[in-house]
């Protein structure tokens, strides 16, 4: 199986780049866009079902034009849930599961702390319900791929500059400890795993400052998987050609 997970910065904008002839090229079974900043009604279906993508699942944000999740598929769900069941963060639209046979897909666009310290503490609350929630799941789904935008840098090797002081949301001690917590236990992050000392691969670059064109990022965009399937790991990387929003996809494939 292979999965595609991309962060678009807005669905509409990401299609006038010419989004579905890129999926069109690289095929995944299953693909997942975060920050979607739309409702199912503002995407024309048949751009992606003429691809082979028949099925589709949102999970939009309440408010207009913001958050949102999406995954598209060739295959049918057995299964599909939206959030976590907690309203604070459901209403955003930020977690959307699927389930094909033993296999559990979660679609995640996890909050930005970068507007301010309010923000920021969603989503350190989103990172603690998040994770109590996830552990319930575990005891009936025992294969599960998390993938998306977790707005969180875990190592230095995951930004382009480890030393700065000021210590921007998403770069801090306790979201950081968050993930090393994260990856020691039930989780493996998948890149890693493939590519333990590569330093200069990001996923999201500012818009300002000829970022992206020096390869001033951070990695912030991750697919996890559950430790029973790294043995099922065939690729894991970062497509970073793909220029539809200031983020570049993960794709890795599983061989279940």
């Amino acid at each position: 199986m292979k999965i595609v997970s991309y962060n678009v910065n807005g669905i509409r904008a990401a299609l006038n780049k010419d989004l579905d002839l890129w999926i069109k090229e690289e095929n995944p079974d299953v693909f997942c866009l975060q920050e979607v900043k739309a409702v199912t009604t503002q995407v024309d279906p048949k751009r992606f079902a003429d691809l082979g993508y028949e099925y589709n699942y949102w999970f939009s944000a309440e408010k207009k034009g913001y958050s949102g999740t999406a995954t598209y598929s060739k295959i049918k769900a057995d299964n599909v849930e939206n959030g976590i069941g907690i309203a604070l963060h459901d209403k955003e639209g930020r977690v959307l599961r699927t389930d094909y046979g033993d296999l559990t897909i979660l679609n995640c666009y996890f909050p930005s702390g970068s507007s301010g310290e309010d923000r920021h503490e969603v989503k350190m609350t989103f990172l603690k319900d998040f994770n109590s929630w996830i552990k319930k799941l575990l005891k009936t789904r025992k294969k599960i791929v998390v993938v998306g935008d977790y707005n969180i840098v875990h190592l230095d090797l995951d930004i382009h500059n480890p030393n700065r002081r000021d210590k921007p949301s998403g770069f801090r001690p306790e979201e950081r400890a968050w993930m090393d917590e994260w990856f020691a236990g039930e989780f493996t992050d998948a890149y890693r795993l493939l590519h333990p000392e590569q330093n200069d691969v990001f996923s999201w670059w500012s818009y300002r400052a000829g970022s992206r064109r020096r390869n001033k990022g951070w990695r912030i965009d991750y697919a996890s998987i559950t430790n029973n399937l790294t043995d099922k790991l065939k690729t894991a990387e970062y497509k970073q050609k793909a220029v539809h929003s200031d983020h570049c996809p993960i794709m890795i494939e599983l061989d279940i």
